[in-house]
């Protein structure tokens, strides 16, 4: 058709349709020109129109094309000088993806004329490239924004209620034999009636997505025949990846991500998305031109001051996104509210959080990422997650993050993970792990900003943490030298699979321990999908590789008698509100002359005082919680009680036995879990105050005191 011009409007950035026709627009300050170019489908290697912008206005090139409908394929031509040695890195030769696009259809096809430069000249990144890379990029698409929501709300569950739940979109459902294979892996079998229902049985109030932006395999993972399956590679900041829709990709894969999390909703269960904007998949100087570098290099990436031919690489995938400029500031914030108002998302888990801290080589966590956030009426509401570290000097900044934010707590995976494999190490420190953490977050925080984890998707899966003492990367070829080498994990004697049932059972003990301590642990749970079944991934613990059986989760050799447990376990959280405060403990008497909130014992019956602490050969503690001590009101102001708990934490190879406290803190006891049973109906008993109770090598051991009362509640 013949293509008619108007000068269209700088607002809103990207491609949107009204209905009539599509606005084009695209950031590109030092551009000295920008093609508009269409395509009819995404096997066309030529574009089938070329549009030259001419408009430019408040830095941005913009054009409206009347009669353009949705499932329009389009990217751009930009023109401006290639000096890499400034920062300038144009060349119209390369089609590049829209940074705004809603949908990408295709992925990369690998192949030498996606780098601006010639690849093997000698001068490298400094060679320009004349070859057009448009029969090998994929193309942005024009989407349709409406979509039925039937009124769709988010469950806004409380972050003292919530337990996370980890998982990759294709490795959750890939080979789930319940679910039709043709929509197996995607976002439709996310959304399958049988996947929320497990869901729902276990407990999760919330599934949080691997990356799920449109991201890049690796080009020299694809040819080693391998792909980057965790998707930490964002080419696209508002494009929900194509592979994994099960139907056409020109925008439905849009629609199909709405549906999941429409009926995840209606389940009652929020979607969290894990995301990317420390850095892009263009990689370094020697990555290939597919975006951002294209449309305005040093107005994207932070460059090395004295030679900008090169990036400031925080990431490790040798770039660095420039949060410290308006238009990327604009460029994060317009996303996340994006995914917020038109894909209903209820939070975010920020990848390498600390790098979007950091103004000039310093990390300040007042810097503007997170100052335009707090102000922010729409991002400010929903889950703010921070990774808090990154690569670069200073990166580790687990609790600093500001008001508002909750943190993955390294520290705690590391301190219970010590304290079970029997590493030597502090009481205090486990201690201050299962309370809340308070020495990092109570100077303005809740207990509820520790994100608290055992394993994630980097890393060992709870099967592999008891199983190995090494990590066993060979598949990913790098000959092993990849992926973390201290995991803190310990194998029980022998290293891998083995038919000692000796060792056996003592790994399915280990593995209730370490569930036993994360869900009664004060702060908000997470754990990685899989993990309350068993799941291997044969010692591998980088895992980023593999799109296939070493990740997928394998239903058919589910271990049901951990699932059962690990659901009980989510049950037993969520209907006492003693293991998921929402306000310190004060380590004060509740009532005149009666027990503290929290009170710590020796197996002698006796509270620990300061001496107690210090042995870091001590391998065993108490913990009184006191269900009249919670400091909390529920939503209509009734004050919040629960019954009182008594937990036995044994961490020694032996039996230990352990005198009951006082009267004054219970006059009884039943017993509701022992880690060393492996059937839970087998953990049964009363026991009064002072009694002794054996508490077997390596276990836990959860006490119960019914309590009255009095018109409070047991649930915040």
């Amino acid at each position: 058709m013949k293509i008619v011009t108007y000068p269209g409007k700088s607002f809103p950035l990207g491609a949107t349709w009204d209905g009539n026709g599509v606005n084009f627009t695209l950031y590109a300050e030092n551009a000295t020109g920008v093609d508009l170019c269409l395509f009819n489908t995404i096997h066309d290697e030529v574009e089938s129109s070329k549009i030259q912008i001419t408009e430019f206005s408040d830095l941005i090139w913009h054009v409206y094309i009347p009669g353009l409908k949705p499932g329009q394929l389009y990217g751009y031509r930009v023109h401006g000088p290639y000096e890499p040695e400034n920062g300038n890195r144009f060349n119209p030769n390369k089609l590049l993806l829209d940074p705004y696009a809603k949908a990408i259809a295709g992925t990369i096809n690998w192949d030498d004329s996606l780098f601006g430069y010639e690849v093997g000249n000698p001068e490298e990144d400094l060679s320009f490239s004349k070859t057009d890379s448009a029969p090998f990029i994929p193309k942005s698409v024009v989407i349709d924004h409406n979509f039925d929501w039937e009124n769709d709300e988010g469950p806004n569950v409380a972050y003292y209620n919530s337990i996370i739940y980890e998982a990759h979109v294709k490795g959750f459902t890939k080979l789930h034999p319940e679910i039709p294979e043709e929509i197996r892996g995607t976002y439709a079998g996310i959304a399958h009636p049988v996947t929320i229902k497990y869901l729902k049985n276990l407990g999760i109030t919330a599934i949080e997505l691997m990356p799920v932006h449109h991201f890049l395999a690796d080009r020299h993972l694809v040819d080693k025949g391998l792909t980057n399956y965790w998707g930490y590679n964002t080419i696209g900041f508002f494009a929900p990846d194509s592979r994994y829709a099960s139907c056409n990709v020109l925008g439905e894969q849009v629609v199909e991500f709405k549906n999941m999390v429409k009926e995840l909703h209606k389940a009652g269960i929020e979607v969290i998305l894990d995301v990317v904007y420390n850095h892009t998949g263009e990689g370094s100087q020697l990555g290939p031109t597919l975006s951002f570098r294209g449309i305005d290099n040093s107005s994207y990436y932070r460059l090395v001051d004295d030679n900008k031919r090169f990036y400031m690489d925080y990431t490790g995938t040798g770039n660095t996104l420039n949060a410290n400029l308006p238009n990327v500031l604009r460029l994060m914030m317009d996303s996340l509210r994006y995914w917020i108002i038109d894909m209903h998302i209820d939070g975010f888990r920020f990848d390498l959080a600390a790098t979007l801290a950091r103004e000039l080589h310093e990390v300040n966590r007042l810097s503007a990422f997170f100052d335009i956030i707090h102000q922010d009426p729409i991002i400010s509401q929903v889950k703010l997650i921070a990774e808090p570290w990154d690569l670069g000097e200073g990166g580790y900044q687990v609790g600093k993050f500001p008001s508002g934010w909750a943190e993955w707590n390294g520290k705690y995976r590391d301190s219970i993970r010590d304290y079970w494999s029997g590493t030597e190490s502090m009481l205090a420190e486990f201690a201050d792990r299962i309370t809340g953490s308070s020495d990092l977050f109570k100077s303005y925080r809740r207990p509820t900003a520790s994100i608290n984890f055992v394993t994630a998707h980097d890393g060992f899966t709870l099967n592999d943490l008891v199983t190995y003492n090494e990590k066993h990367n060979e598949a990913n070829g790098e000959d092993n030298n990849d992926g973390e080498s201290h995991n803190r994990s310990w194998n029980c004697g022998v290293e891998g699979p083995t038919d000692d049932e000796t060792i056996n059972l003592l790994r399915c003990k280990q593995k209730r321990n370490f569930l036993t301590t994360l869900f009664l642990s004060q702060g908000v749970p997470m754990m990685i999908a899989g993990d309350e079944m068993g799941r291997t991934q044969q010692g591998n613990n980088n895992s980023y590789c593999q799109d296939n059986e070493i990740s997928w989760i394998n239903w058919e050799t589910m271990d049901k008698n951990l699932q059962a447990f690990t659901s009980m376990l989510i049950k037993l959280r969520k209907e006492h509100a003693a293991f998921s405060r929402n306000n310190w403990f004060k380590g004060e008497a509740v009532k005149e002359e009666g027990p503290a909130d929290i009170a710590w014992f020796l197996p002698n019956g006796n509270e620990m005082n300061d001496d107690n602490w210090s042995h870091d050969f001590a391998k065993s503690v108490a913990v009184f919680l006191n269900g009249l001590g919670l400091h909390s009101v529920n939503a209509e102001g009734n004050k919040v009680v629960d019954d009182s708990f008594y937990i036995i934490f044994n961490a020694h190879d032996e039996a230990l036995s352990y005198k009951l406290p006082k009267a004054v803190y219970a006059k009884d006891w039943d017993l509701l879990i022992d880690t060393s049973k492996e059937q839970m109906e087998n953990a049964t008993g009363k026991f009064n105050a002072e009694d002794t109770i054996q508490v077997a090598g390596r276990s836990v051991v959860l006490l119960q005191h019914q309590l009255v009362h009095n018109g409070g509640t047991k649930h915040q």
